[in-house]
């Protein structure tokens, strides 16, 4: 199996993680650092099913991309990781109607562009 039919599912379970953590966040409110709340705020997190599952996307991915590192050298599979930062920025576009300036789309671009070409080598 080629190397790129392991990065992909790895860096999809990334994205799909990375959202709901986010979803989980949302419902849990802003929360702080203070002083007695640790375990309270942690206890929170730890029970939260939208944490839970993006942690279980996460561990999934995992596998996949170790077994990418397998075949493949570090310096092809990992730029392959900014993919993730591409899509989350347009997910949590779509998803949260988080608003995308200028900038951090020419920045999508420009990753995009630099997956592309690294892909090529």
């Amino acid at each position: 199996m080629d190397t790129l039919a392991y990065i992909v599912p790895s860096i999809c379970a990334s994205v799909i993680g990375q959202l709901l953590l986010k979803r989980g966040m949302v419902a849990l409110g802003p929360l702080g650092l203070g002083e007695g709340n640790v375990l309270s705020m942690l206890w929170s997190m730890a029970t939260n099913p939208w944490v839970i599952l993006g942690l279980a996307c996460y561990v999934g991915g995992t596998v996949f991309w170790l077994v990418a590192l397998s075949r493949a050298p570090l310096s092809f599979v990992y730029p392959f990781a900014a993919l993730s930062m591409a899509l989350i920025i347009l997910s949590s576009r779509l998803l949260f109607g988080e608003s995308i300036s200028t900038a951090r789309l020419l920045g999508v671009v420009t990753i995009i562009a630099g997956v592309f070409i690294v892909a090529r080598s």
